[in-house]
């Protein structure tokens, strides 16, 4: 009996790291797609234009992993994603490119906005998603 129990704790703490590095990986990933985007459109269109550039193409980026990559059981673990994917692109943003390129001027309303989606955006196709499964 504790044998099946322990391999039940153990099964249920290796779900929330495989969900854990998920969440993190599909962060960092989309976080690489916008950054990568815009040193494409820097070579395309005014350097204070690239965020609205950017931006469409990133939310349905991001919207497509929501729902075709991201599964949660409940409204708070989209939540945590929504927090840890902001918290990721506040962090790699500040190292990569206001440390980067020396950037100071990189916090614009575009910026906010995108922080502001990485946040909230899991939480509302999360609650879309749990609304249609039942």
């Amino acid at each position: 009996m504790k044998e099946e129990a322990s391999m039940a704790l153990s099964a249920v703490s290796k779900d929330k790291k495989a969900l854990f590095l998920n969440t993190l990986l599909w962060g960092f990933l989309l976080w690489l797609f916008g950054y990568i985007l815009g040193i494409v459109f820097f070579m395309l269109v005014p350097a204070e234009a690239i965020g609205y550039y950017v931006l469409p193409i990133g939310v349905i980026a991001t919207i497509w992993v929501l729902l075709e990559k991201i599964e949660r059981e409940s409204f708070t673990c989209y939540a945590m994603v929504g927090v840890f994917w902001a918290i990721i692109a506040v962090l790699l943003d500040y190292v990569f490119i206001v440390l980067l390129f020396q950037s100071a001027s990189y916090y614009k309303p575009d910026v906010y906005l995108y922080y502001l989606l990485a946040l909230f955006l899991p939480a509302a196709v999360g609650t879309y998603k749990l609304k249609k499964a039942k």
